[in-house]
């Protein structure tokens, strides 16, 4: 088994001969020492300097970018443009030798990596001298599709932008219900829209969500007394991306093929490391990203330009856990039906939030698949919530639910399974899993951590019996991360930071 060494070696993986099997213990447990609490030194933040040098002049960066740079880079074969958060590695830092990519998870933008400056994965290993970029495909954050060079593009869940604290929610009726509001709300939409027949579809097909979320409820809870201004607001929103989201036609394999390939071109051009490779970050489904590509460049036998790779709460194989993933399989069926390109996952949340937050918490399950308890500041967990989720492409999921089929993650031919050649990569893994995650729990993350050859991985899950605990989001920006995951991701990109 591969476990972490201490001292120079943090995070390199050895093996032990009385470890050496890939069974997994009853409890997936394995040692890191603690490292006290690391110091960010925060580097002086430069003038904004986008990368756009024609027309320069005409880009302004949107305040939703807390990046030191904000960059475009076309999609090859596409009208994309894809949005990369630049954060300049500090002055103060050893000089590195190559720079840190960053992919987050379904359905989200950069925000996740960059929540607050003192709960920001992105400022810490720019902080630790690394050139880091948060690349936001297609359909994300400020990727935008057919705007032209000096336009900029408007956030695509910019209408649920946090504030500061919101409105204290009052309850008062029990005659209406969540279901009942968004009915009501998508109603309304559908006569202000016309007879349009995606609006139509897509009206269908909330109304099937909303009884997937009947199902799901062992009884109402009561309305918030403003909850149809909440709604009113978060379908508005809904409203103006319905053009947009009758456009979003790509898969799992589009991110693979053509915008990660674009984003890392593109970044080596600009920071033109010496041996042309780069260090890459995935959470969730970006981690999934870059396991994919290193089993199609082992397939195929060719460099995939990485250094090393971390993956944070990822597999490529679901089958063998209770994955709650699966809760979104329910909608994948009534859109695939009723031809629906996408589900607005950012603004169901959104005007769910309220019930997960507030008495009588009848959601509050919801926060669980995101953070521990007591893991994030409310604040900040609201913030997450509101502003990182985005719309997906019916498509992308129908190809990701291939997760949990014995044979794991496939193409959209459905002949190339990812899990079959992982094996083949060469390329340092850090595969880190969080013990109360919820969405990909420890056993999924060591489902694909036993494909790939011994000397080349590292495995570790956070978390211990007695807490702290660790969810799904928390090893990206929970209170501990920067305590315990920070440093040993850092370690183990220093040890794969050679010329």
């Amino acid at each position: 088994m591969v476990v972490l060494q201490c001292g120079s070696d943090l995070c390199s993986p050895t093996t032990s001969s009385s470890l050496c099997d890939f069974s997994p213990p009853r409890r997936l447990s394995f040692w890191c020492p603690s490292h006290g609490r690391c110091r960010i030194v925060t580097p002086p933040r430069p003038i904004v300097a986008l990368a756009m040098k024609r027309n320069a002049d005409k880009i302004t960066k949107p305040s939703i970018c807390t990046a030191d740079e904000l960059h475009y880079v076309n999609v090859h074969n596409s009208d994309w443009r894809l949005a990369l958060w630049r954060y300049l590695p500090s002055p103060q830092a050893p000089e590195r030798n190559h720079p840190l990519l960053l992919l987050s998870g379904l359905g989200t933008n950069a925000i996740g990596f960059d929540l607050s400056p003192e709960s920001s994965f992105a400022r810490f290993m720019s902080a630790q001298g690394y050139d880091t970029w948060i690349v936001e495909l297609r359909g994300a954050g400020l990727s935008a599709q057919g705007v032209e060079f000096g336009e900029g593009a408007k956030p695509f869940n910019a209408g649920l932008t946090f504030k500061g604290k919101r409105k204290k929610m009052v309850f008062k009726s029990k005659e209406s219900t969540l279901p009942s509001k968004l009915l009501e709300m998508v109603t309304h939409l559908t006569e202000e829209q016309g007879s349009s027949a995606p609006v139509y579809q897509i009206n269908d097909f909330i109304q099937k969500l909303v009884s997937v979320i009947e199902d799901g409820q062992r009884s109402f809870p009561p309305p918030l007394s403003d909850v149809q201004g909440h709604l009113s607001t978060t379908l508005k929103d809904f409203q103006e991306q319905l053009d947009l989201m009758l456009k979003y036609n790509w898969d799992f394999d589009h991110y693979v093929e053509e915008d990660v390939p674009a984003a890392m071109e593109y970044i080596k051009a600009q920071s033109k490391p010496k041996d042309g490779k780069l260090l890459a970050i995935g959470h969730s489904m970006g981690g999934i990203l870059l396991y994919a590509i290193l089993s199609r460049c082992g397939f195929e036998g060719r460099d995939s330009g990485l250094a090393s790779v971390t993956t944070l709460a990822s597999s490529l194989d679901y089958s063998s856990s209770k994955s709650s993933l699966k809760l979104l399989l329910p909608l994948v069926e009534p859109a695939q039906a009723l031809n629906v390109p996408a589900i607005p996952l950012g603004t169901l949340l959104a005007a769910v939030h309220p019930y997960a937050t507030h008495p009588p918490y009848l959601l509050s399950w919801l926060n669980s698949q995101i953070s521990a308890p007591k893991m994030m500041h409310p604040e900040l967990l609201e913030k997450l919530v509101l502003n990182s989720f985005c719309t997906i492409p019916a498509n992308l999921l129908l190809q990701l639910r291939t997760v949990f089929h014995d044979n794991g993650l496939c193409d959209r031919s459905g002949t190339f399974f990812y899990k079959n050649h992982l094996g083949k990569s060469k390329v340092p893994i850090l595969a880190l899993a969080a013990d109360q995650d919820l969405i990909c729990p420890p056993e999924a993350v060591f489902e694909t951590v036993k494909l790939i050859p011994q000397p080349f991985v590292a495995y570790k899950v956070f978390g211990e019996p007695g807490g702290p605990h660790f969810a799904h989001y928390d090893i990206v920006g929970g209170r501990l991360a920067v305590d315990l995951v920070y440093p040993c991701i850092v370690e183990f990109l220093n040890n794969n930071d050679m010329a």
